[in-house]
């Protein structure tokens, strides 16, 4: 590779070709890995490895694919003499995840998982205000621990901004139930971040992610829909999505509200509405055709029970 300045640890033996930290196995071996060691072959045996072995998804396996094609894309520049290597290695394919229905909350499971919020304590009242807001705008989990209430517009026409992927801007309105939510929470809590942790700072994802399940495995004791469905916070997402579209609303404006750069990306919702799909089957005309069952002229029947 490259050459570069590299800051090492003088009591660690390195390598006196690239002054690089030397791996144990290599410096038990007194040699550094080589590109004619990382062939197509020895990548391939290693991705199927973590299939067998270690019973990854596919699309772990792909994700680990691309990263070793980043550093194979990185190296060609390099390294053009190892380019017969490089590009049997960036010519292992990927391989096709199936692709399930998107899950989402009906509107009974959506009254009981905010209900399971008890807002008798400090942390159940900012769950509740979270759950409802997650779920109405469909904002993702990023932009959902970002939010400050200076991003808030309340009122008439109310709406609140949000940076999404890309740090592209965007509003999303806000109804009446969800600004009286976010109003009742600022009464108690009008500084920034809107949705902290006990000390303060601003909820991380994985907090979150608990924070749903958590209020799941609550609401499932009077809604059991909800333990069969993998609830996280990006069901939220989904949820508003789906509301949006069973109320009528142009796919182009539901994409918009997600903040979708690709309207290809919200597609996924028509898949996954059986209602739509149900409703569309239910206007056309069956064909003016007898019923194929067969029914025998009375004699028959009369002869055969006479035998």
């Amino acid at each position: 590779m490259t050459t570069r300045p590299t800051l090492t640890n003088n009591n660690q033996p390195t390598d006196p070709k690239s002054g690089l930290k030397q791996p144990a196995s290599c410096r038990a071996k007194s040699e550094t890995p080589h590109f004619d060691d990382l062939d197509a072959t020895v990548i391939a045996e290693f991705l199927t490895s973590l299939e067998t072995s270690r019973r990854v998804t596919v699309s772990t396996r792909n994700a680990r694919l691309a990263a070793i094609r980043s550093f194979f894309t990185y190296a060609a520049f390099g390294h053009p003499e190892h380019a017969a290597t490089i590009a049997r290695v960036l010519a292992i394919p990927s391989q096709r995840a199936p692709a399930p229905l998107v899950t989402f909350l009906t509107p009974p499971e959506i009254e009981a998982l905010i209900n399971a919020c008890d807002t008798s304590t400090w942390i159940g009242r900012r769950d509740r205000c979270l759950l409802t807001v997650g779920i109405q705008t469909g904002l993702r989990v990023s932009e959902l621990v970002a939010l400050n209430p200076e991003d808030l517009t309340l009122g008439h026409g109310g709406y609140l901004r949000c940076v999404g992927k890309g740090r592209k801007q965007r509003a999303v309105p806000l109804n009446t139930h969800t600004q009286s939510t976010i109003t009742g929470w600022l009464d108690e809590h009008p500084s920034s971040p809107l949705f902290p942790r006990r000390d303060g700072q601003p909820l991380s994802r994985d907090a979150v992610r608990r924070i749903v399940t958590r209020r799941t495995n609550t609401a499932a004791a009077t809604c059991p829909g909800l333990a069969a469905k993998n609830i996280t916070p990006h069901v939220m997402r989904h949820t508003c999505a789906m509301q949006l579209l069973r109320a009528g609303i142009d796919i182009t404006v539901i994409a918009l509200i997600l903040g979708h750069a690709n309207l290809a990306t919200t597609n996924i919702y028509l898949q996954a509405d059986h209602q739509i799909k149900q409703a569309a089957i239910a206007k056309i005309k069956p064909p003016a055709t007898q019923d194929g069952n067969y029914r025998p002229p009375d004699g028959l029947l009369a002869f055969l029970e006479a035998l």
